[in-house]
């Protein structure tokens, strides 16, 4: 339920509220909680962001500018379009690969309204051009466009009405410090408990109009890998399962064989997991291996496997990163049901051989 769109590469930012493009999207935009009260999750950051918020309104004024970070799908897209709603504020929408020079910012910059929310996803993926501005448009209001080119180049200053920036970034480390301080609240995303997920999907159950019980909920939660937009993601894929199979009814039973059906095992883990751990495990003996080299293993570009399957692996306990590569765990041969060989591949005893 709280998670987060892929934002388009689009030059101009898109208003929210536009028709949504496939019938995924709009049911993604009825599963959105609309309010702070609705949002499951993240207990900590809400409370502090509700503060924030409600002194902002006190005050009459706009709200500090709010960084969020954290894992894809965790809920930063929807906090965003919260604070907008909290603040009556109308909110736009855009990324920061699709801001690749100065002016793209400006145009964005200069037609926004008082108090409007500006959502900026993937913040550090932004131009060093538009970075810089942005320094100045936060902090004062104000930016410096630059009429000309070479020794006749006019600087010429346009303020700005206040403004709410909420910047949203799954790599806060790359975000340079001068950028990250001038935001006034930061809040890290964790990743959700299954009982905090078996809350997200009856609440989406709910609004589905599914009937679901609750081992049923606790089954996807389990397999949720601990993220609302992947617990929706299976809920409705059970609920098509479901109502093919099993009379629309959705219990522990119907769970676990649709999620069986989609490939996704008892922990989590996809068929692009599998497969690494599987090459990892059975043509290296548990490594260690480079990144490069599993990639091929399993047919995949070596982003793929480096930003898709490796942080859940490495989060599940299944793999570790090593200065000689990547290695399988005990954890990874019990869960594939495979005995791990007493020596590496090398014919020395593996990091974690006996």
């Amino acid at each position: 339920m709280n998670w987060d769109d892929e934002t388009t590469a689009e030059a101009e930012p898109r208003l929210v509220g536009g028709a949504a493009d496939g019938e995924d999207q709009a049911v993604e935009a009825a599963l959105r909680p609309k309010s702070l009260d609705e949002f499951v999750g993240q207990e900590r950051v809400r409370e502090q962001l509700d503060l924030v918020l409600k002194a902002a309104l006190a005050r009459g004024a706009t709200a500090d500018h709010v960084l969020l970070s954290g894992a894809p799908g965790l809920g930063k897209t929807t906090l965003s379009m919260i604070i907008a709603a909290e603040m009556n504020a109308p909110i736009r929408i855009t990324s920061g690969p699709a801001i690749q020079h100065a002016g793209d910012l400006a145009a964005i910059l200069s037609s926004l309204q008082e108090g409007e929310v500006l959502f900026l996803d993937e913040i550090h993926r932004m131009s060093r051009p538009a970075e810089e501005m942005l320094y100045m448009a936060m902090e004062d209001f104000r930016v410096d466009v630059i009429v000309g080119k070479g020794p006749g180049a006019t600087a010429i200053p346009l303020e700005l009405p206040p403004f709410t920036l909420v910047g949203a970034t799954t790599r806060a480390g790359l975000l340079p410090p001068p950028l990250r301080d001038r935001f006034g609240f930061t809040a890290h995303m964790e990743f959700y408990e299954p009982v905090e997920l078996e809350r997200v999907i009856h609440r989406s159950a709910q609004l589905l109009d599914v009937d679901i019980e609750a081992e049923g909920a606790a089954e996807i939660a389990g397999r949720s890998r601990g993220t609302p937009r992947i617990a929706n993601r299976l809920l409705r894929r059970v609920r098509d399962y479901a109502q093919v199979k099993a009379d629309g009814f959705i219990t522990r039973e119907v769970a676990a064989a649709a999620l069986g059906v989609y490939e996704v095992d008892t922990r989590g883990l996809d068929r692009l997991d599998r497969a690494v751990l599987q090459a990892l495990l059975k043509l290296f003996a548990g490594g260690p291996v480079g990144l490069s080299t599993l990639a091929v293993a399993v047919g995949e570009e070596r982003e793929t496997v480096e930003e898709v399957a490796e942080p859940f692996l490495v989060r599940e306990g299944l793999l570790a990163r090593t200065p000689r590569g990547r290695v399988a765990t005990p954890a990874a041969w019990a869960h594939l049901g495979l005995v791990p060989p007493r020596q590496g591949a090398s014919g020395q005893p593996g990091l974690f051989g006996a």
